[in-house]
């Protein structure tokens, strides 16, 4: 299975341009099974316009879980699915006086077996860093596979998320932000000891390199 996470930045290139269809574009690139989207926001369209722009350029269905409303329109979190979703909610991370948060927790059907997908944003402070993953932690006690992927706003090595390394196992990854010349490894993936990730890499293509402020961080998920 081909995963990946990309922060959108609301289709706001590093142009200064906000073009949803250079979005597309890369997630058709892609090509992923699941992609962990944050900063979904639909600036030129309605959310269902945008919705349904991206799920055909993925080929996927989409579940879009907001953080808040931005000027009128929905901001936050949202899942790309090419495998049948069997459940999904959002799990609460907001702190009082700052910007809301959540963690998308779904569990997919995986060829017959269950995986869990937790994808998030964690925020810009490292005080609220540590109490988001302190509830992240809190939902790792359940024994199913899981995979945890999104932007985690750490720009060190492992910082406030060596709290998670306890119970999941952290992926080498390359940097991704800023997209034009990345050096912060700001988008991680952590999966759970029964399955196994491979062909790690950056997204850069010449559409990637614009399209948004990061570029995607792509992998294959294995059962080990």
């Amino acid at each position: 299975m081909r995963i990946a996470t990309w922060n959108l930045h609301e289709a706001v290139g590093v142009d200064g341009r906000c073009l949803p269809v250079r979005i597309a574009r890369v997630l058709a690139e892609l090509d992923a099974d699941i992609v962990a989207l944050q900063e979904f926001s639909p600036r030129r369209s309605t959310q269902d316009e945008l919705s349904a722009e991206l799920e055909h350029a993925a080929g996927a269905s989409l579940v879009v879980m907001p953080t808040f409303l931005k000027r009128g329109r929905v901001f936050g979190n949202a899942l790309l699915c090419r495998v049948p979703i069997v459940s999904v909610e959002a799990r609460e991370l907001a702190l009082e006086r700052r910007e809301p948060r959540n963690v998308i927790d779904a569990r997919v059907d995986w060829g017959g077996r269950p995986l869990r997908v937790l994808a998030t944003h964690l925020g810009l402070r490292r005080a609220e860093r540590i109490q988001q993953v302190e509830r992240l932690d809190a939902l790792l006690d359940e024994d199913a596979p899981t995979v945890l992927l999104g932007d985690f706003n750490e720009w060190r090595l492992h910082g406030c998320l060596a709290v998670i390394e306890r119970r999941l196992v952290r992926v080498p990854a390359p940097p991704t932000f800023p997209s034009p010349c990345p050096v912060a490894r700001l988008d991680r993936l952590f999966v759970s000891a029964g399955l196994r990730v491979s062909h790690v890499r950056t997204h850069r293509s010449r559409s990637a390199m614009v399209a948004s402020d990061h570029l995607p961080l792509v992998a294959t998920l294995e059962r080990a």
